[in-house]
């Protein structure tokens, strides 16, 4: 990345203080590294090193490492970009039709952000016991999953628990990954799969 001037000059001809010349450089540099931690975990690389992330971000390794200093705030940021992009895959759509067409749009729909979130979710399955920033979006996330869940079937709030719970497990992201990644099913069959589970347990309903 070039070096920037030091002093730039605004639209009122003024120039602008050094002080705050190295403030916006710092802020530019800011997003670069996230962007590039963004981009190299979403193409599987999991855990980047910092020299990776300097290589993609055009900044100085030293950059890196004091925004790595404080991982916390590095993870918070790279969670609110992704969760930016995924989050209207599983909040949109309104419930319509019978149980099982509700319950095929409901998988349909936690599939496409599933495959969306994947690779930030195992990469930040790594740090969550760790990292208090990740194990609360963890939690949050758990939350309006099962939310949305009886958002989708409300007639879980009359079955019994297990029957919601079961659905719960069968819909998560841990069950979709085992699919993906240690069963190794293809994305049309892992979908089948957690069809087959969802439609038995919600047949279960109609007794």
């Amino acid at each position: 990345m070039p070096e920037l001037a030091s002093v730039a000059t605004g639209a009122t001809g003024e120039a602008e203080p050094a002080s705050d010349g190295r403030v916006r450089r710092g802020q530019r540099s800011g997003q670069a590294i996230v962007e590039a931690l963004v981009g190299l975990v979403g193409e599987g690389i999991l855990e980047p090193t910092a020299q990776q992330v300097a290589a993609r971000a055009g900044v100085g390794i030293r950059t890196v490492f004091r925004r790595f200093s404080d991982m916390e705030s590095l993870l918070a940021e790279m969670g609110a970009r992704v969760q930016a992009a995924a989050l209207p895959l599983l909040v949109g759509g309104e419930p319509s039709g019978d149980r099982s067409e509700r319950a095929r749009a409901l998988v349909g729909q936690r599939v496409a952000f599933f495959e969306r979130i994947a690779p930030y979710k195992r990469a930040g399955n790594l740090k969550r016991w760790r990292s208090p920033v990740v194990r609360d979006r963890h939690a949050r996330l758990v939350r309006a999953l099962r939310a949305d869940l009886m958002r989708w079937l409300p007639e879980l709030r009359r079955a019994p628990a297990g029957v919601a719970d079961a659905l719960d497990l069968a819909m998560s992201f841990e069950a979709w990954d085992r699919l993906r990644t240690e069963q190794r099913l293809a994305r049309e069959r892992a979908q089948a799969v957690v069809e087959r589970m969802v439609l038995c347990l919600i047949a279960e309903l109609a007794r």
